[in-house]
């Protein structure tokens, strides 16, 4: 029996039935032979983890601009955080952690540079030609802009990714339908694992980040119950520790808490709605992974206090509105002239007449290379 065959087997052994197992997955739009060795959702991992999209995403903002310093989180680490807590919540779970950990690794692929607000300016500008949205561009890269392949474009990823990647929901996400994708229903448990891997990502990272910044104190916390409450546990049972030690064994205690509810929550939704196999998870019609009500109370309290305190802050709403206009500065520059554009996408838009693939240029772009590209074609310093 080879590798792959034997991985296969072993899932069956050990994962839930309401598991997608990767023998079940509904395969790729361009027929491949099976790897020997790898089930096809680790398969589709490595394909990510080299392509060029994913690279890039070392130097594209989470909230704070990669320039600002090394410490701060950036969309690499962000989706190297999502998928080490979707692993977990899917090993605990027992479904198929190689999916888990493959959608969250892919769920930023297409966002655009400095953060949320590039996407903002991007889906204006788009506004009259389909608009722009991350989750639905991260579909066009894995599916048509990364060139790696002779037969086929894209990295022809399983069904299941691209639905993990178009389907994926948070308070910053909002899933719009995906040009020649087709639905099947609600999205597997793998999915909703990494809907909250990432809301658990970026609260406990912001929070480290807003903090190492200096924006945010120990004692302005305080108001937030989930951390103050966390953070006394921590002096009590560490009262020598200095403050740093604090601070980081409190992150790491709050996303241990963050994960046990999960558990306990989606454990009580699964056996209550009786659910035993995959088709179960995809006729239910509504999520099964999920905070307690409690616990949503409280990361609602948690978002609300990043919101004023460090998503509104005044350092960070200053370097936003900087991206936005570097954004609508090269996008009218290039609308305007497309030979500014390298010769591929000068040649897409050439042929087909179409604005998306000024987009496409400007989504793929890092944030130092913005900053350049605008430099070189509209002057000025908009480094800081």
């Amino acid at each position: 029996m080879q590798t792959r065959e034997i991985y296969e087997a072993r899932e069956k052994e050990f994962l839930a039935p309401y598991a997608q197992h990767s023998a079940g997955s509904l395969g790729r739009v361009n027929h491949e032979k099976e790897c020997v060795f790898r089930p096809c959702f680790y398969r589709d991992l490595g394909r990510i983890v080299h392509s060029t999209a994913f690279r890039l995403l070392e130097y594209k903002t989470q909230v704070f601009m990669n320039l600002e310093g090394d410490y701060y989180r950036t969309r690499l680490t962000h989706s190297l955080e999502v998928s080490q807590i979707s692993q977990g919540l899917a090993r605990i779970l027992k479904v198929n952690e190689d999916l888990a950990q493959t959608i969250a690794l892919a769920h930023d692929l297409g966002h655009s540079p400095f953060g949320h607000s590039g996407e903002h300016m991007l889906n204006k500008l788009m506004s009259e030609d389909g608009g722009f949205e991350h989750n639905v561009q991260s579909y066009r890269v894995v599916t048509e802009l990364e060139e790696r392949y002779p037969e086929f474009r894209g990295l022809n990823l399983s069904y299941e990714v691209l639905e993990g990647i178009v389907k994926h929901t948070t308070d910053y996400d909002d899933p719009h339908k995906a040009p020649g994708f087709k639905d099947v229903g609600f999205p597997t448990i793998e999915s909703q694992i990494v809907n909250y891997a990432d809301q658990i990502a970026y609260m406990n990272h912001d929070l480290d980040d807003g903090l190492h910044w200096g924006m945010l104190t120990i004692d302005s916390l305080d108001s937030v119950p989930l951390w103050g409450e966390t953070f006394l546990e921590v002096k009590r049972e560490f009262p020598n520790a200095p403050e740093r030690i604090h601070r980081c064994r409190t992150i790491s205690v709050l996303i241990g808490k963050l994960i046990n509810d999960i558990q306990a929550e989606s454990v009580r939704r699964i056996k209550e709605r009786e659910i035993k196999s995959l088709a179960d998870v995809r006729q239910r019609g509504d999520n099964l992974v999920s905070f307690s009500e409690q616990m949503e109370k409280k990361t609602g309290e948690v978002k609300r206090f990043l919101f004023d305190n460090v998503y509104r802050h005044q350092k960070v709403v200053q370097t936003s509105e900087m991206g936005s206009k570097i954004i609508f500065d090269l996008f009218t520059a290039y609308s305007s002239d497309i030979f500014l554009l390298p010769e591929k996408f000068r040649r897409r838009v050439e042929e087909k007449g179409s604005k998306r693939h000024i987009c496409d240029y400007i989504a793929g772009m890092t944030d130092r290379f913005a900053i350049a590209e605008h430099r070189r074609l509209c002057g000025g310093n908009q480094a800081r």
